[in-house]
């Protein structure tokens, strides 16, 4: 079972029915984008099954707060009924606002001191053989939080040595030695999504740079070569088919592990329109071409997400890597 936790004793938060405009403030100014009627192949199974039910119990019951809620996951169906929930650190409020992302923007609240080892207690009582860490990120703090994320790590060995840890980090932009403390800390993979092709960054991810995050990437690889290492993209945002050939190369001179390539869906009006929906024979001609270029692990549906089955394919990323090593 795979979680990626984030726990918050705060008031909770807005409920996918919020304005964009209350949850964004940034973008409530904007025109109203089209929203696109979805294609027959995105369809999910619905929640409120009796273990989704059980899985919501577990949030509510342990005040805890979900990705899977906050971006209005797709697969939250099925990933609840099998009691994998996806949760973040260090608060919900980002201080970015990326066109795509409807995670809520503005100044964050201090960090919670003692949230690494109620995430380590989490890990230990629900008995998870993976777990992800994610976060919002925080540009306020002098280290971007990644003594916060070391903490958790840390805290998670200590309460459950069993269990393998994945993090999907911020990009740490101008925080000169935060990348290294987290390394430090030995996760087991290393997750740091570009998003988008470098194109695209400007009106889709404006707070980030490109060779920034491919770089982020590579120097894990330098300092410390087991941790496998993985990044993630959304299509159908208005690239080309080359512009996403080009990314998986500069991902392999990086060294990258793992690709996840999933579609995007637009949150609200507000936010970036899709430009298409990629077809699931389009999807799979990129997981052929990104296997072709040397990834031990590739993703890529419609519904792929960074966390959707990251216990299982960690399984079979450890399995590729030592497939390898044998030849």
């Amino acid at each position: 079972m795979a979680v990626v936790l984030d726990l918050l004793n705060r008031d909770p938060r807005p409920s996918a029915a919020t304005s964009a405009g209350a949850r964004h403030p940034e973008k409530a100014h904007r025109p109203d984008q089209p929203v696109q009627r979805k294609p027959d192949w995105i369809r999910v199974k619905a929640p409120g099954s009796p273990a989704w039910s059980a899985t919501q119990k577990i949030v509510r019951d342990n005040k805890l707060v979900t990705v899977c809620e906050e971006a209005g996951c797709p697969n939250i169906g099925e990933c609840w009924e099998k009691k994998h929930a996806t949760f973040m650190i260090m608060g919900d409020t980002c201080t970015r606002a990326c066109a795509f992302c409807n995670v809520k923007t503005g100044l964050p609240d201090p960090l919670a001191p003692d949230e690494p080892e109620k995430v380590a207690d989490a890990v230990a009582k629900l008995g998870l053989s993976h777990v992800v860490i994610t976060s919002v990120d925080r540009d306020d703090l002098p280290d971007g939080g990644a003594a916060h994320f070391a903490a958790v790590i840390a805290a998670i060995r200590r309460r459950a040595p069993g269990t393998t840890v994945e993090i999907l980090t911020p990009d740490f932009l101008r925080k000169d030695g935060a990348l290294e403390v987290v390394v430090a800390a030995k996760p087991d993979v290393f997750n740091h999504n570009l998003e988008t092709v470098p194109s695209k960054y400007l009106t889709v991810r404006p707070g980030a740079r490109y060779f920034h995050s491919i770089r982020l990437l590579q120097r894990v690889k330098e300092l410390d070569p087991a941790i496998f290492t993985k990044s993630g993209i959304m299509v159908g945002l208005g690239e080309e088919r080359n512009e996403v050939l080009q990314l998986m190369d500069d991902l392999r001179s990086a060294s990258i592990d793992f690709l996840t390539i999933g579609q995007y869906l637009q949150p609200t009006r507000k936010h970036h329109p899709v430009i298409r929906f990629i077809t699931p024979d389009e999807f799979k001609a990129y997981e052929t071409t990104a296997y072709a270029k040397g990834f031990l692990m590739v993703s890529a549906t419609p519904l792929t997400r960074s966390s959707h089955h990251a216990g299982e394919d960690f399984a079979r990323l450890k399995a590729a890597r030592e497939a390898l090593r044998s030849r």
